[in-house]
């Protein structure tokens, strides 16, 4: 059987790849994709892969915008870390979902439904991108988190998710910037809060940074096509938005992404 992973996190990816081996190890993975753009490249110029683990979020945008651009007709295995009362959608549509971090049993018994499925009722065509769209609509509808419990020494402060102006990854630490230009360490990583914040407030625009609507004072032409982030309180160089999300970050911008 032939596997294709997309997944924006290298570790996940590699854990996954791992994982997938140890349980058949007749399993060819056929390569580990971190982007849509890198996606659709390479469902564009190989042909397609027997099996399909899928992150939601990846690291230029939502997964589902691949199949706007490439036809794909191969079962999925989804991996996310939304809660499992809000994907029970897509056991109707896939194979199945995985709850980052995967566990061995759960992954094994994804494995099998596949196996399952396939040798009873023959090829399984993949769901459209209008159906992903849909489900992923109504996940949205789920209750973002709203505050966070952050440490001061001994001491204990919740910030409200209106409170963050900014948050940065740096050094293996999480820190999040406030809107009084207080600095803040959080027990998140950015994979994890790109889930938890809300989409329509705040943007990922690099490894580094996911920024929010009030962020920023000035926005200005880089080079490489990119653009630079003026933060609030900060004068770093590095909130910089990858060429590959600045298309997504204007519409974001214009308040037309999801």
């Amino acid at each position: 059987m032939k596997v294709l992973i997309i997944e924006d996190e290298n570790l996940a990816a590699s854990r996954l790849e791992k994982l997938i081996i140890t349980l058949q190890p007749d399993v060819e993975v056929l390569d580990k994709i971190e982007t849509v753009r890198r996606s659709v490249e390479w469902l564009t110029h190989h042909e397609r892969p027997d099996l399909i683990f899928l992150d939601i979020q990846l690291a230029d945008g939502l997964s589902f915008e691949i199949f706007k651009q490439v036809k794909v007709n191969t079962p999925v295995i989804f991996t996310t870390s939304y809660d499992q009362y809000a994907l029970k959608a897509f056991q109707l549509n896939s194979v199945d979902y995985l709850l980052k971090p995967i566990k061995e049993e759960e992954l094994k018994n994804a494995m099998n439904k596949y196996a399952d499925r396939t040798s009873n009722f023959g090829e399984m065509k993949f769901i459209d991108e209008e159906t992903i769209r849909q489900l992923f609509q109504s996940i949205n509808k789920s209750k973002y988190k709203e505050r966070f419990v952050v440490k001061i020494g001994e001491h204990i402060k919740t910030l409200t998710t209106g409170d963050i102006l900014f948050v940065e990854s740096k050094e293996k630490t999480t820190f999040v910037k406030t809107k009084d230009l207080k600095t803040f360490i959080i027990d998140y990583t950015l994979d994890q809060l790109s889930d938890l914040l809300d989409p329509s407030e705040f943007f990922r625009i690099n490894r580094k940074y996911i920024i929010s609507l009030h962020s920023f004072d000035d926005i200005i032409a880089w080079s490489n096509s990119r653009l630079r982030v003026c933060l609030k309180g900060d004068n770093t160089m590095n909130a910089i938005v990858a060429r590959e999300k600045v298309a997504d970050f204007k519409k974001w911008l214009e308040g037309e992404l999801i």
